[in-house]
């Protein structure tokens, strides 16, 4: 059978990127042919996605395409979630969308819970509470002198694939992500748009992954240089529901981390758990791919490292990341720690002086010290997210899977093995390529049916490394504690 074709456009809060993935067999390989970087910026007092700039790299993307695998069947779009655009009448985008790092809910939280108490919420959405929600934004926006003039609220891979196709639908993973999804029946909660005022008209046709949304648009076919049969396929657009689906797992005993700007950690669930304690706990019941449950909790990721990176180099001291990584490894454990789901941390700034004021560090802390800090951190937060999650939902974890960004990070890895006492298997690291692609690939009948036989077939094809709890050694008198040196390789997101 020859190989088959299919594109990922997965664009992340820093970058974004267009791939080619080649099915062949039971082997997938992924080539990426246009890189791209993404960013907010102030803009009208609001912290902005440049959607209208993303999309012409789409297309620029899609160009390069064209050229090196012009077989291309289909093409996927994932994005981060609970981001969208507002569309007139006529299909226009009124505004650069708002990011969820932008301030503007922190004035309607309370008016929001008024309306409908958390408890309540959480019996609906299922979701975990945090202000950026889509909710809390479109409350927000209600605000703005662009709300009567809205037609459409879309969520920004589907605004994506609106503009490739003229189709407007919400795939069902990132609607999950909204607050206004009801997380038993899958279904928009006319109760939550009631309450919150949000006409139930501004809101597009729900779509499951793996659905044909349309065939690329016969103008941009042209300009591209791809088929004018070439379809846009649904995949798990919430770029995490996408990560969840190629964890390579060889049986159901696993908890995943998607290891990137933000980390998701938690299991998969056949159905979502609703409890007291889950709520209390703060984890959420996001949609997954074949209608599974991801029952997780957002927690701070490398976030906080990428933007202590971007204060050095703007302060001029330009770190060299596998250095710093090299030399927080040497760094004693037992070192201070900070609460990574801390509000103070999601804006941009000055993130170095915040995590030392939060760790009661002196400003002067070496930025390897400020990277220990952060690992640690996050090894810490890992551990007690995985741990809750299982105390909440009776699952059995034998293995933590790491995918993503974060899984090329060993440092990151071996003290999230040695805080958990489980096994971690790192890798793959497009684990969100791999499965906007071969969603689409089942679609079109050219990967197995069952999300099982995926993971299995990407157990067997795909580069891992596995981590084991590391018992530290007996120390002598005289001999350094300065503690295991691990390979260490660069991270990106």
């Amino acid at each position: 059978m020859p190989a088959r074709v299919f594109g990922a456009v997965d664009i992340g809060a820093s970058s974004g990127r267009v791939i080619a993935g080649v099915v062949d067999g039971g082997r997938t390989t992924l080539h990426t042919v246009h890189r791209f970087t993404n960013g907010v910026r102030e803009r009208d007092g609001h912290l902005r996605w440049n959607i209208t700039g993303l999309y012409r790299e789409v297309l620029t993307g899609l160009r390069a395409l064209a050229v090196g695998f012009p077989e291309v069947e289909s093409i996927g779009i994932d994005t981060w979630a609970v981001d969208y655009g507002l569309l007139d009448g006529d299909g226009n985008l009124l505004a650069e969308p708002i990011s969820y790092r932008d301030d503007r809910t922190d004035a309607v939280i309370d008016a929001v819970h008024d309306r409908i108490d958390p408890q309540a919420l959480y019996g609906i959405n299922g979701l975990q509470y945090l202000p950026f929600n889509t909710m809390y934004q479109l409350v927000a926006e209600q605000k703005s002198q662009l709300w009567d003039r809205a037609a459409h609220i879309v969520l920004l891979p589907d605004l994506l694939a609106y503009w490739l196709t003229g189709e407007l639908r919400t795939e069902t993973t990132n609607a999950s992500t909204t607050g206004l999804l009801d997380v038993r029946t899958g279904t928009w909660s006319r109760e939550l748009l009631t309450r919150l005022d949000i006409p139930r008209s501004l809101l597009p046709p729900l779509q499951q992954p793996g659905k044909q949304r349309g065939i690329l648009r016969a103008e941009l076919a042209d300009c591209t240089g791809l088929s004018q049969s070439t379809a846009v396929t649904t995949v798990g657009s919430h770029d995490t529901a996408s990560a969840v689906a190629a964890v390579p797992a060889t049986d159901t005993r696993f908890a995943y981390i998607s290891s990137g700007t933000w980390s998701l950690a938690g299991v998969e669930l056949a159905a979502p758990v609703l409890t007291e304690d889950a709520r209390r706990a703060n984890f959420t019941n996001e949609g997954g791919v074949d209608r599974r449950t991801r029952f997780l909790r957002n927690v701070g990721g490398l976030w906080l490292l990428q933007e202590s990176l971007r204060t050095w180099t703007d302060e001029g001291r330009n770190p060299e990341l596998n250095a710093l990584l090299a030399e927080a490894a040497t760094i004693p454990a037992g070192g201070p720690e900070v609460d990574v789901d801390d509000a103070e941390f999601i804006r941009p700034g000055d993130m170095p002086t915040r995590i030392c004021t939060a760790a009661g560090l002196p400003s002067s802390t070496s930025p390897a010290k400020v990277v220990r800090c952060i690992l640690d951190s996050l090894a810490t937060a890992y551990r007690d997210t995985v741990r809750e999650a299982v105390a909440l939902t009776g699952a059995e974890v034998e293995v933590i899977h790491i995918v993503g960004g974060g899984s090329q990070n060993a440092l990151l890895c071996q003290l999230t093995a040695d805080r958990t006492g489980l096994p971690v298997i790192a890798g793959p690291i497009e684990a969100t390529a791999l499965g906007n692609v071969l969603v689409q690939a089942r679609a079109h009948g050219a990967a197995p049916d069952t999300l099982e036989d995926i993971r299995s077939m990407l157990a067997q094809t795909q580069r891992t490394r596995r981590y084991k709890p590391f018992r530290r050694p007996t120390v002598t008198t005289g001999t350094s504690a300065t503690g295991c040196r691990w390979p260490l390789r660069n991270l990106v997101e």
